[in-house]
Parts: structure tokens; C-alpha cells; sequence
């Protein structure tokens, strides 16, 4: 019986048919409310006419179905036996990046970790949690609060003295008796539980009424611990309130394709904010149709998803968009919606995942990384240098409307940044706004140590900027008697590459050319280096500003606090407690006192 024969003799009950070859390896798997309609559809004229289904029926000898009782039914399973048998006709979601959850063990003194595999052991899990280091920074604030540790100890028995993390208070050490109390510990876990479940108002309530008694009782260290304990989550629950009033819960999917290569991104918007992105790649897509690429892709990556969002967002709509929709409504509890918008916010978000797909899809397919020899051997051909640079070093100059002005100077060397010889300066002869002479001034700070103590001059000096800061650092050079040193500088607007010595004819490369992508990588980091370098120059001289009349804090007390907090602005916002955490409590309460003074003056 050939398969034309065979479609036909299908039920015409809801269902997935399964194409097999003549080994029977499953080669496509689909779904159907009908499927005698749909498998005799891939015999029409107009579905023959495609490549993709004339390539599937061309090595299919045998066509298999399994009978559900509704479309619902029939999608889901139709995600497991492609998850199940990898049919080589479908769309596979290939993914390598998992997000972390929250593991609660259910042993009798329950411990928490950190996981990216979901097992069926007695564990409860919470999560996923986006960024991917939010799962560690929760855990650690419950070793720090709730003294339910992570630790590998054998718990089952007990031991005669605890370990580190109970004495510096990580823990309640259960493994050694007298310690806690299997009450205790219960509370704490069930504080967990309800923290991890953003219950924090039960929470706050449990913890106010445990404080209240304490006090009443004259356990007034335990009171005022709880106390603590209490703010932290009164506090946190005030940011959940308002993060939930500022948005959505979405997940936005934008793609590029130049068949068979596609990109997809998909923006995860958390309370409004975009706290996540992920890529995906394909490169088999001969045939891509996009509705159905996405109809295809959404099951895989949602029916086996713990979390899903009451918003998904797609470029294109597809056949089973409603089916999905009711599928996952009900998998989550509360509806979910599938759209594609088209004008407003929404749009402007699904049109930011369409153009982040895009760079992602040059990034993948278009620029390849070579051999750090090869990408030498092109960096000394395009800009004819003498040799292939074996280290560059770069520089930058940042200010703001010439105050506080610095350089950076970043090193790449045999094929990666070498961080350990990075280099900041300090402008020390230019008053003014001029990156010029702060140019000039680096450049001959730099190399008159390196010429006074014998070392070696770099393969390639890389100047951030155009021909006048190329002119002034060559000009330094000169002045120390440095000649016929291979230098060259990048312009921003353009991303053309001036050489010294040929500044008539730039260097200008395609802008998925390898060694275009080296050079901005590195001016980019130097970039960055002089910018952070600048931002905590200006936040240390206002916080010192700040405190130059409090009484009692030095310059060792703000360099902590600046180094603790990153700003003055978040210095001035910290709590005493906060403070107190970082510098000592007799410290913090002078700080708090003197931005007191300083309100009330």
C-alpha cells in the first residue's frame, strides 16, 4: 500500500501521524484535529510543488498515527515525540543556556541550592529565576537571613562540631545537637518556602508575631534580630508592590532569516522590564515559513516551561495560535495570550527583538573567528604593518565637558585582553577640554617609563579617536625620539581605521570583517576601562566633598563606603543599618547624622 493509499484510510479523529522511513526512523512528526484531512493534504499539487514536503515524501515509506481525544491532547503529545525521536523534518529548538531554579529538598532539615535540572526527588522548585545569577543572590540572602544552608553535610547523624557557616551565622546547625530545635528549623524552612513563594506579606506577619512574643519574653537579641529580619522583607515586599503596578509579563520573539540560516531572539520582560535575552540558531531551514517555524518553535519551548507569561508576543500568527493559547492558559493557572502586535509600545518592542535577531545572525553567520595567526597575519595585511602584532596597546580619554579627565590604556596580546598589564592615568597639564593634549600627555607619559626601563614597544599602538588624537600621540613619540612606531586610530562615526603614515588613505573594511571586529573590541574595552576609571574618580571626589565636615570619617571610611555602595547617590540613600554593615555602626551613625545636618541646614 502506498502512503496516498494509506492517508486516505485514515481516521478522521484528532490525532499525530508520523512519517517514518524504511528502517523506521520517525522523520517528521505532526498534529491534527483531522487526520485523514491533514496527511491527504501533503498529496495535493500545491503542497507536491514544495521542497520541503517533496524532500519528506521522498524518503517516507510509512506513515504512523496515534489516536487522542482533542486538538489539545494532540499538540502536547505532538511536543513530546518530537522532543522523544529529533524527527530531522521538524523544527528542533536547540538550546544550551538553561535558567537556574531554586531547590527546597525535602529532607527532614530541608537545605536549599542552586539547580539547572528539574528532578522528580521531593524537592519543591521555584524558578526559573532571569538573570541567571538572581538564583544565586536569593540563596545567599536566605543563608544570611533565614540560616537555612546549602552545605554537602551528612544530616542524617550528627556531628561533634559545626562548621564554618554556622559560626559566621551562614546557619542554625542542625548536625550538631543542642544547637536548634527541629521547631526552629521548621520555622526558618517555612519562612523559606513562603519567601520563595513572594508570600512576603504572611511572611512579614509570621515575623512580626515571633518578635512580639520574643520581646514580651525579654529575648531582646532575638527580638531585635527579627526585627531586622522584619524591615528586609517589609522592604522587599514595598518593591515587589511596585515592580507589579510598572508592567507586563511578557516574552518578546523576534527573528532574521536568509534561508536555510535563521535567528531568533526572545526578550523576557519581567514586571515591565526587560531582565533577559536568549538566541537561537538554526541552520537547516530550507523551506522557512514563518507562521509555522513559530507554531512549531512555541510548543517546544513552552508545554515543558514551569514558567510561562501571561504575554507571548510573535512576529508572525500560526495555525494553532488559539489551541496554544487554551493549552497554556491552562498549564499556567491564569490566561496566557499569544499576539502579534502592530502598532504601539508593543510593536516598537517586537520590531527591538527583530533587529537584535538580526545582529545576532551577522554575529553568528557572517563573522567567523579565525586562529589568533590568521587574525594576525589580516590585521598586519590590512593596515601594512611591518609584522603581525603580536600586543596592542590602546588608549582613551574620558571627561565630562573636560572635568576630571583621565586615560585608560587596555593590552591585547597573543590573541586575548591581558588584563594584568591594563593602565589608568590621571591628566595631570591639561585645565582644559582638550583631548588632544591629554592624548599627547598619556602617550608620553607611557612610553617614556617603558624607553627609560629598556622594555619593548608594542607591535601596534591603537589610538581611540581620529586624525588629530593620531597626530598628537605620534607627535609625543617624536618628542621622545620614538620613531617608526606602527600606529593607528579609529573613528567612531565612521569605524575607519587611520594608519600613521598613510592617514590619506584610511583603512576601511567591511563591517563583518574579522579584523574590523578585533579593533573595535579592543577600542571598546579601552573605552570602557577609561570610563569606569572616570565615573569612580567623580563619585569619589563628591562623596568626599559630601563628608569632608562629618566629623570622625576619614578618607579610608569613604573610600570603603564608595567602594561598598559605587556612588554617592547610593551612600546618601543607604539606611544605618546598611552603613553599619560596611563601615561599623559608630561610623554610620556619623554619616547619617551628618546627611541629617546637612537636610536640615
Amino acid at each position: 500500500m502506498d502512503l496516498r493509499e494509506k492517508a486516505s484510510q485514515l481516521p478522521t479523529a484528532p490525532g499525530v501521524y508520523l512519517y517514518k522511513d524504511t528502517h523506521g526512523t520517525v522523520l517528521y512528526v505532526g498534529k491534527a484535529k483531522s487526520l485523514r484531512s491533514r496527511v491527504r493534504s501533503y498529496f495535493s499539487d500545491d503542497r507536491l510543488g514544495d521542497a520541503k514536503t517533496g524532500s519528506l515524501l521522498g524518503e517516507a515509506r510509512d506513515i504512523d498515527y496515534i489516536l487522542v481525544d482533542n486538538e489539545k491532547e494532540a499538540l502536547a503529545l505532538e511536543n513530546n515525540l518530537i522532543k522523544q525521536w529529533k524527527p530531522r523534518f521538524n523544527v528542533l529548538l536547540r538550546d544550551d543556556k538553561t535558567y537556574p531554579y531554586i531547590k527546597l529538598t525535602g529532607e527532614k532539615y530541608p537545605r536549599v541550592y542552586v539547580t539547572r535540572r528539574l528532578r522528580k526527588d521531593g524537592s519543591t522548585y521555584f524558578g526559573p529565576y532571569f538573570p541567571g545569577n538572581l538564583a544565586h543572590r536569593l540563596v545567599h540572602f536566605i543563608h544570611r537571613h533565614f540560616l537555612v544552608p546549602s552545605c554537602k553535610v551528612d544530616l542524617t547523624r550528627r556531628h561533634a562540631q559545626p562548621c564554618l557557616q554556622y559560626h559566621i551565622h551562614r546557619c542554625l546547625g542542625p548536625c550538631v545537637e543542642g544547637l536548634t530545635t527541629d521547631e526552629a528549623y521548621a520555622r526558618a524552612v517555612q519562612d523559606v518556602r513562603l519567601f520563595l513563594e513572594g508570600r512576603h506579606r504572611d511572611l512579614a506577619a509570621g515575623i512580626r508575631d515571633r518578635m512580639e512574643d520574643a520581646s514580651e519574653e525579654m529575648r531582646f537579641e532575638e527580638a531585635a534580630g527579627l526585627r531586622d529580619l522584619l524591615g528586609t522583607v517589609e522592604e522587599l515586599q514595598q518593591r515587589q508592590k511596585m515592580a507589579s503596578a510598572e508592567g507586563d509579563d511578557a516574552d518578546i520573539f523576534g527573528y532574521h532569516a536568509e534561508p536555510p540560516l535563521v535567528a531568533v531572539n526572545v526578550f523576557h520582560l519581567r514586571n515591565g522590564r526587560v531582565v533577559d535575552r536568549r538566541e537561537y540558531f538554526w541552520e537547516d531551514q530550507e523551506e522557512f515559513e514563518a507562521g509555522e517555524f513559530f507554531a512549531a518553535l512555541l510548543k517546544q519551548y513552552y508545554l515543558d516551561q514551569p514558567h510561562i507569561p501571561a504575554l507571548i508576543h510573535v512576529p508572525a500568527e500560526f495555525e494553532d495560535q488559539e489551541v496554544l493559547e487554551e493549552l497554556l492558559t491552562e498549564k499556567r493557572g491564569r490566561k496566557t495570550e499569544i499576539h502579534t502586535p502592530q502598532r504601539g509600545q508593543k510593536k516598537a518592542m517586537l520590531d527591538l527583538a527583530q533587529t537584535n535577531a538580526k545582529h545576532s545572525f551577522e554575529q553568528r553567520f557572517r563573522v567567523m573567528k579565525p586562529s589568533t595567526k590568521a587574525i594576525q597575519e589580516a590585521l598586519e595585511d590590512a593596515l601594512a604593518l611591518p609584522e603581525a602584532p603580536r600586543r596592542i596597546e590602546c588608549f582613551d580619554i574620558s571627561h565630562i565637558q573636560g572635568t576630571d579627565t583621565v586615560a585608560s590604556m587596555v593590552v591585547w596580546e597573543n590573541g586575548r585582553m591581558k588584563k594584568s598589564d591594563y593602565r589608568k592615568f590621571i591628566i595631570r597639564t591639561v585645565d582644559k577640554n582638550d583631548d588632544f593634549a591629554s592624548m599627547h600627555e598619556v602617550v608620553t607619559r607611557r612610553y617614556s617609563r617603558l624607553h627609560d626601563e629598556g622594555k619593548p614597544m608594542p607591535s601596534l599602538v591603537l589610538i581611540d579617536g581620529g586624525l588629530g588624537q593620531l597626530h598628537s600621540a605620534a607627535e609625543a613619540l617624536e618628542s621622545l625620539g620614538l620613531i617608526n612606531q606602527p600606529m593607528a586610530a579609529v573613528a567612531k562615526r565612521e569605524e575607519w581605521i587611520y594608519v600613521l603614515g598613510q592617514e590619506d588613505e584610511p583603512v576601511i573594511l567591511d563591517r563583518f570583517s574579522p579584523v574590523l571586529h578585533l579593533v573595535q573590541t579592543i577600542r571598546d574595552e579601552a573605552h570602557r576601562f577609561a570610563v569606569t576609571f572616570h565615573r569612580s574618580r567623580r563619585e569619589s571626589k563628591r562623596l568626599v566633598s559630601e563628608l569632608d565636615e562629618a566629623p570622625g570619617i576619614g578618607p579610608k571610611t569613604v573610600q570603603k563606603l564608595l567602594r561598598d555602595f559605587g556612588s554617592a547617590e547610593r551612600v546618601r540613600a543607604a539606611s544605618e543599618d546598611e552603613l553599619a554593615a560596611s563601615v561599623g555602626r559608630a561610623a554610620a551613625r556619623r554619616v547619617r547624622s551628618h546627611y541629617a545636618d546637612r537636610a536640615d541646614g
